[in-house]
């Protein structure tokens, strides 16, 4: 069988082939945590390129549809099974790659190989309903219809688990795939693909493709003949995404991000509220959508909660992934690192206060790398940069709420309504929480970030289009329903 990869280059996967671009260009990609190594080249495609995964996916529908549910089940648990196999050799180029720690990716990879497999047992479950007919001598039926070829674009962050629950559902419901991912994990990408590849799908049915964002991903979401495209990614890019498929009248997910809130209240338990929001708002570097960002606690507990904070921040060790020990690696890539200290002198310039961090990591094999230590700023006005804006980095903003009505209305003044979370001991507390909170993930008495593969994930508000990733809710975006009636 033909491999992906040759000296460190990684190719496109067209029609069950690997095949370099018809550019003969390539793009790389480095270790954040060493920017000398260069963990692999990918390719710089063109349109040519694309037009020639589009036509696989698109030639190959109409069996992969015909080939039934059941059986693209069974083909997925294959997948899934090869991905545990190569859990460690796909978890360390994770982390060589986007820098997050070595058991956040292990993590992040079995994730993988859990979807594949939840995905998998769709396969045996029903596509459709029986609904009573006001005819009584007519049979009249639901069915779950593919929509045809997905276009799967993904971001750098969670290179292994956001393409993953975005394939999986697509193929299990009878969908053809065209899969573009971020160009700083694509090596990653290339090599989930791999195990992909190695199941045995058809020909045509997940297509691989690297490339510049503007020039591969605006011409797969303009093709005529792509029928939905599933997005993760930035605000801007993801508005671009919907005016162009909102045109063409094709289906759109967007998964857009989010600034997303921890209330504390003065009867939370405090330890364990520092405890999440060290682990929401630093753990992969503060590079997930659900980070906490915004802490914000009621001023009778505000003194004793920013200490703590403060004391446990201290214990956080930073350094290359890769390495035993090492709590907290580096921003992903130096476009990060740049924006990550471009909000942190903003904090300062609106006039936030810096209680911890804030500065480039200098030193050792910190030069060689893209690092911040964990920020936290405080005397945070609603209104700041740190307070509304997605940062995307090991940042934490404390607000002061004098009681739970105001906390709420601070956590929902910002355009974004992806995750919150709530620290308290009080039932009503909570139940407040839930009902006012404008938020489509709400936890309570636990981090914001995280959502479990079985359950229904996106946003409100900006955050994301409406419609929902993961669970059985993904059927909802995947299929399209088709009402059958039969006159005996």
């Amino acid at each position: 069988m033909q491999t992906a990869f040759s000296e460190k280059t990684y190719k496109n996967f067209i029609n069950n082939e690997w095949i370099e671009s018809e550019s003969e260009q390539t793009i790389k990609s480095i270790n954040p945590a060493n920017k000398e190594e260069i963990v692999g080249y990918v390719q710089n495609s063109t349109n040519t390129d694309l037009e020639n995964a589009v036509q696989a996916a698109d030639k190959a529908k109409n069996a992969w549809r015909k080939l039934g549910q059941a059986a693209r089940g069974q083909l997925l648990f294959k997948v899934a099974n090869i991905i545990e196999e190569n859990l460690n050799d796909i978890a360390e180029t994770l982390t060589r790659e986007m820098g997050k720690t070595l058991p956040e990716a292990k993590g992040e990879t079995a994730r993988g190989v859990a979807i594949l497999r939840y995905y998998a047992g769709e396969g045996m479950r029903k596509d459709g309903d029986v609904i009573p007919s006001s005819d009584k001598d007519a049979l009249m039926f639901t069915k779950r219809t593919p929509l045809g070829v997905v276009g799967v674009i993904t971001p750098w962050n969670f290179p292994v688990a956001i393409p993953i629950w975005k394939i999986a559902p697509a193929l299990v419901y009878g969908n053809t795939v065209v899969f573009k991912p971020a160009t700083e994990a694509a090596v990653t990408a290339a090599k989930i693909v791999d195990c992909f590849a190695k199941a045995g799908l058809p020909e045509g049915v997940v297509n691989f493709i690297t490339g510049s964002g503007s020039v591969i991903g605006q011409a797969l979401i303009d093709h005529p003949l792509l029928n939905a495209i599933t997005f993760t990614g930035s605000e801007g890019v993801g508005e671009g995404v919907a005016k162009s498929a909102a045109a063409r009248g094709i289906k759109f997910q967007l998964e857009m991000g989010g600034k997303n809130p921890v209330i504390v209240t003065k009867d939370a338990d405090l330890d364990a509220a520092v405890e999440a929001v060290i682990s929401g708002g630093f753990r992969s570097t503060g590079q997930k959508c659900t980070a906490s960002s915004r802490v914000i606690v009621e001023t009778a507990v505000y003194d004793a909660f920013k200490e703590k904070l403060i004391q446990e921040t201290e214990k956080i060790t930073v350094g290359d992934g890769l390495k035993e020990g090492i709590w907290m690696g580096p921003c992903a890539s130096e476009s990060q690192f740049t924006t990550v200290r471009k909000y942190i002198e903003q904090g300062l310039e609106e006039g936030a206060s810096l209680l911890y961090g804030g500065e480039p990591l200098t030193g050792g094999e910190f030069d060689k790398g893209f690092y911040v230590a964990p920020t936290i700023f405080e005397n945070v006005k609603p209104d700041m940069a740190i307070a509304q804006e997605e940062i995307f980095g090991p940042v934490i903003a404390l607000l002061k709420a004098a009681d739970l009505e105001e906390a709420i209305k601070l956590a929902n003044d910002t355009k974004y309504g992806l995750s919150a979370s709530i620290f308290t001991s009080n039932i009503g507390s909570l139940l407040e929480f839930i009902d006012e909170i404008d938020a489509g993930l709400v936890r309570i008495n636990a981090e914001s970030a995280g959502v479990e593969l079985q359950a229904p994930f996106g946003g409100m508000k900006a955050s994301s289009t409406g419609s929902r990733e993961q669970g059985e809710a993904a059927k909802e975006f995947f299929t399209t329903i088709k009402t059958v009636f039969i006159k005996g």
